[in-house]
């Protein structure tokens, strides 16, 4: 059984990773803006008020835990979703370090997968315009993670082109920093499965200081 903190817990991707680690018997401390939106009820699940946005509570928030795995997101509706990503990972990197936690997650996001040589996701019309300042900036997080963290054991782990609610199949593919997609070019992956590689991750660390990805 490990210890996790899993911050944003209540969220989409979050939800899911939840669920899928106390299914499977680990210990989660759960911290949420929003204790209420947790409805789940286990003796391994702790909640924790808190915003990680305040730097200096981070690492009480997630003292004692064997790895941290990141959920973080400030809401796709927010006009600052661009200044808040940067500020939270900030807070959120500094804080695992304070913590003296050596292991971090990221759920990072598929905008800076590769689609080609030289040309990410995020640099297609696939992308709207309202989408891009978040998406970069959580693009920021890796790219700053790839070129100064020395310290931290991290993986970011992108979800394919399009992560939707399915079904838990345990049946999908791995790489590192192009997009996974079928013979159609279509990359899509469950959330149920997202959530299952993240935790086969936390069980058997495979991935260090790196970037990787799922999909079909």
């Amino acid at each position: 059984m490990k210890k996790i903190a899993l911050i944003g817990a209540s969220g989409f991707v979050g939800s899911a990773l939840l669920h899928e680690a106390l299914e499977r018997g680990h210990s989660v401390t759960a911290i949420v803006r929003h204790p209420e939106k947790i409805t789940w009820e286990s003796p391994n699940l702790h909640v924790k008020q808190g915003d990680i946005l305040s730097e200096e509570s981070v690492p009480e928030l997630i003292a004692g835990a064997d790895v941290v795995i990141s959920a973080y997101n400030p809401g796709w509706n927010n006009p600052n979703i661009a200044v808040d990503t940067a500020k939270g990972y900030k807070s959120i990197i500094n804080g695992v370090k304070s913590a003296g936690i050596s292991r971090l997650l990221i759920v990072g996001g598929a905008g800076s997968l590769l689609v080609s040589p030289g040309k990410r996701v995020m640099d297609t019309a696939a992308i709207p315009e309202s989408f891009k300042p978040g998406i970069k900036s959580l693009a920021d997080v890796l790219y700053t993670l790839q070129e100064e963290e020395k310290e931290l054991d991290w993986a970011f782990f992108s979800p394919a082109g399009s992560i939707a609610p399915g079904e838990r199949t345990g049946k999908f593919r791995l790489g590192k920093d192009d997009l996974v997609a079928d013979r159609d070019g279509k990359s899509n992956i469950s959330v149920e499965d997202y959530a299952v590689a993240m935790l086969d991750e936390v069980e058997i660390p495979q991935h260090h200081r790196e970037r990787f990805t799922i999909g079909y």
